[in-house]
């Protein structure tokens, strides 16, 4: 870290917010604690994004100092960029990693590492949101090993971070320090065999966690954000997309009433769908071809991570929603 960043850090300012202006631009009366002004780490906040109604469970809990934080839901639902966004309207210094199974403690505490021809510790994301009072974000939680997420239990509790490297060194917890984690599953082992990698946690770990589901949006809320990013695509095409994105949810989860037996290994995150929409955009002049847009897009935003049943029962189904003049 530069002695720039280090002193950006030592320099913020914690102040208190009325929350409903932060979020809605309407005052509730309710307190949230934030910081004057954002700094390096914290996450450029973006003017058109559409909170999750499940936010409304984030914001609760960053009111108050809490327990960690645990999110979870399907791939693609948001689960990231809510918390991101609710912390960039706050100011908050966001500490990221993403987990997987060779991650170790080092990596988040910190290493030495040679500076100048001298041994430095260089701190690691858990320890600079430690003691610079930031949000430390570890996604994928439920990808570490067992053992090694068990190792955070003290810090979740509330205790100092002791740094044996850094000369026994005690970084006692920043009052507003924040420990929050995503993950696709609630840490109970993935049932869906789809999210490969994904372990059974311990169940003490877990037990000090505040969880919180997040499911997909609702219609409205990904009609909009298609019309945010996508709005040469005409609203009747909006509006099939999602309605095609949800017959594929409904498929994936073997749910009756999607019109077809069988279930199916993809699902429609609400990142694909965005993406299947800006292609189609994109893909627009194939239409003087002769080639529908639309399912030219699909293929490539989803068709081809599917097998090849899959990929056909998904035409089919392009073919139920979507007229071929849409396309054209």
């Amino acid at each position: 870290m530069t002695n720039t960043i280090r002193d950006e850090l030592e320099k913020l300012q914690p102040m208190e917010m009325d929350a409903g202006t932060v979020f809605s631009g309407s005052p509730s009366g309710r307190i949230i604690r934030g910081y004057a002004s954002p700094c390096s780490y914290t996450p450029t906040p973006d003017s058109g994004y559409i909170f999750h109604e499940t936010s409304r469970d984030i914001a609760v809990w960053l009111m108050n100092i809490s327990d960690p934080l645990y999110v979870f839901g399907p791939t693609g639902s948001g689960k990231t960029s809510a918390i991101k966004q609710l912390a960039a309207r706050l100011n908050y210094p966001v500490f990221e990693i993403t987990g997987h199974s060779r991650l170790e403690f080092p990596d988040l505490v910190g290493h030495l590492s040679v500076r100048n021809g001298s041994m430095e510790f260089e701190y690691g994301p858990l320890a600079l949101a430690m003691k610079y009072g930031g949000l430390f974000l570890l996604n994928e939680i439920d990808l570490l090993e067992p053992a090694t997420a068990t190792g955070l239990n003290g810090v979740l509790d509330g205790e100092a971070l002791c740094i044996a490297e850094n000369g026994g060194e005690l970084i006692i917890p920043h009052p507003m320090f924040r420990f929050a984690s995503t993950a696709n599953t609630n840490g109970g082992s993935d049932e869906t065999g789809l999210y490969q990698g994904a372990l059974r946690q311990n169940l003490a770990f877990l037990d000090r966690f505040w969880l919180c589901e997040m499911g997909y949006p609702a219609r409205e809320a990904e009609e909009k954000l298609l019309g945010g990013c996508c709005p040469k695509l005409p609203e009747s095409i909006r509006q099939k997309m999602v309605e095609y994105a949800n017959e594929v949810r409904r498929l994936f989860m073997g749910e009756a009433g999607a019109g077809m037996a069988n279930s199916i290994e993809v699902t429609f995150s609400t990142r694909t769908l965005l993406r299947w929409a800006d292609l189609t955009v994109r893909f627009q002049p194939l239409s003087r071809q002769g080639v529908q847009p639309v399912t030219y897009a699909l293929d490539r935003a989803l068709g081809f991570r599917a097998t090849r049943e899959t990929r056909a029962m998904l035409h089919e189904l392009a073919q139920r929603i979507f007229p071929q003049s849409m396309g054209e």
